[in-house]
This record gives C-alpha cells, structure tokens and sequence, in this order.
C-alpha cells in the first residue's frame, strides 16, 4: 500500500521476509540505513526470523513492529497464542538488539520492570524524532510502536467491548479554506475532499473516524467538538408497495460452474451481496462456493467477492 502513495518507499517482499531484501542490496548501495515495517501478526508468525538474519548481517536497519492487537486483514483476530509489547522487547533484546523504543499513546503505562533492559519508552508524537535518531544507529534497532488498529477499535466500540470517546470532531465548511492541513496532520483517511461552490473543502467521515483527534493538531477555526453528541440516524426510505418481483429474463443452467465478481470499496455492501447469492443458492439446494478479499476496505480500497453457483457440492471444483 506505501508503494502507491508515492512516499519514496522502495522493495517490498513476502508477509514474513520484510527487511531480508535490504540485507542483500545494503553492500553495494550509498544507502545507510532503512526502516521495515511489521506486522505483529507477521512477527509473530515468521517475522522475526527476518530479524534475527538482520541482526547477523550487520545491516543498518530499523524495524517498526506495529503492535495492532489484531489481524486486521482478515477479520480483526488476535495472533494465534500469547504476544504483548513487552514480550516482543524481551524477545528483541535476547536477539541482540540493544536500541529499542516502545512507542504508544500511554508510554506511562510500561514501567521498567515490565520490558527488557535498556528499552526506552516515547509517546506516539515523538515517533518522528525516535526515527530520526535510529536511522544514525549502526546495526538493527527496533521500534515497538503500540496502537490498536483504527479499523478494530470501531468494531470493539459498536460491540461495547471498548470504550467509545464522547467527543465528536466535525469541519464547519464555511469557515473550512480548503488549506488540507488537518490531512497532513493527522494523515487520516476519514477527513475527505468536500465539494462547494467555493471550491474544495474538508469533511470528516465520521462512519470511519478512530477518534484520535490528531486532526486537530493543526491551528484552524474550522474545526467544532462536539461533546456527548451522537449520529442522528437517517430515516428508513419508503420503500412504498414493492409487490412480487418479476422473475429474471434469463437464469443460468449451472450445467457448468456459474462464476460472478462483486465488487466495490469498502462499505458498500459487497461481501453482504456475495452472502446473499450464496444463500439464495443454499436454500434453492444448490451449493456455491465464496471467496471474499476485504483487507483493504479499512482504507476505503478495493473489496472483491467471488461466489461460484454449481448444482451440488461435487461439481465445486470442476
């Protein structure tokens, strides 16, 4: 994904390889030093055997284990067993990594005691200073950067799992300049392009908003908090009479596999619409297979879902 928002990122490899490519390059280029994003997922199922490779080569290197407390790609699971942040410094120490930060948005919940020696603690708004000084570190260093993923803290709030801000940022567009700085403050997909008829304006999404008020760093007026307030909800359409549904023109044989694509951005109702087929399929008896790729739609990316209709279960593969 760095790769299409032109910021000069370079290489890129397999979930579990990330950093091994520089290794390789690292001797024959004026290049000292690059950074490597992980996954805690990734690092806890192969990633830091692309760690412990770096540390033995020597390489000037700094990864950036992006603690998400969840598997956000395919559904918002925790990592198959037990990882914490101060296991995964512990673990980064006893590889021989000696210049560790554990960035987050509460350093002050992480006493000493609690990770490995050595381990130096920052908030989240000096990540870019902590980079700054790793990048001048010789051999692999490491940042622990702790932040429950944006997309399964809206899933916890809706559940009641996790506690929801009251507070509610929204941009007064009349008073909004179109100036984008709150975009590069907060670096936030949720605040978005508002079209008037004074020109390009901001808006913020708040079906996506994660609530970490990062946008409001920056000096504008625009910007109104609202405190205890909540969504209203759009009133049901009238959907009026709909009566029977005339039957379709046509309908496939099935006499061979059936294959359809849905597909959309994240939040239209595409995965609701290949379910829907399938079930259509299940209760008519026939079976149907669905494969859905949604990682990207807490982005606002691309969403596919690719249903097969078949007659029966056997025939699937054909």
């Amino acid at each position: 994904m760095a790769l299409w928002m032109d910021r000069n990122t370079e290489t890129y490899t397999h979930m579990g390889g990330e950093g091994v490519p520089w290794v390789g390059v690292a001797p024959f280029t004026k290049e000292e030093h690059v950074f490597a994003n992980l996954g805690d997922g990734t690092y806890f199922h192969s990633g830091s055997l692309a760690i412990r490779q770096a540390v033995s080569s020597g390489a000037n290197i700094t990864y950036k284990i992006l603690y998400n407390d969840a598997t956000a790609m395919t559904g918002g699971q925790h990592v198959d067993g037990e990882l914490s942040p101060q296991q995964i410094t512990f673990q980064l120490h006893s590889e021989g990594i000696r210049e560790i930060y554990l960035v987050s948005e509460n350093p002050g919940a992480y006493s000493a005691n609690e990770i490995a020696p050595g381990v130096k603690t920052a908030h989240r708004d000096e990540l870019d200073s902590v980079m700054r000084t790793l990048r001048e570190v010789k051999g692999a260093s490491a940042i622990v950067f702790v932040q429950t993923c944006a997309a399964e803290k809206r899933r916890r709030r809706k559940r009641g799992t996790m506690e929801d801000p009251a507070r509610r940022v929204i941009i007064n567009p009349a008073v909004c300049e179109g100036c984008g700085d709150c975009s590069v403050q907060s670096n936030c997909i949720s605040v978005e392009p508002l079209e008037t008829e004074l020109g390009r304006k901001r808006t913020i999404n708040q079906s996506t908003c994660n609530k970490d008020y990062s946008c409001l760093k920056g000096f504008c007026p625009s910007f109104v908090t609202i405190d205890g307030g909540k969504l209203r909800r759009r009133a049901p359409p009238d959907l009026g009479n709909i009566g029977d549904l005339p039957e379709p023109l046509s309908r496939p044989s099935l006499e061979r596999p059936y294959n359809i694509a849905v597909g959309g951005v994240g939040g239209t109702g595409v995965l609701t619409i290949g379910a829907l087929l399938g079930m259509a399929a299940h209760i008519e008896g026939k079976a149907s297979m669905i494969l859905d790729m949604s990682g990207l739609a807490q982005k606002g990316g691309a969403v596919l879902s690719h249903v097969r209709l078949v007659p029966t279960a056997s025939s699937i593969a054909t």
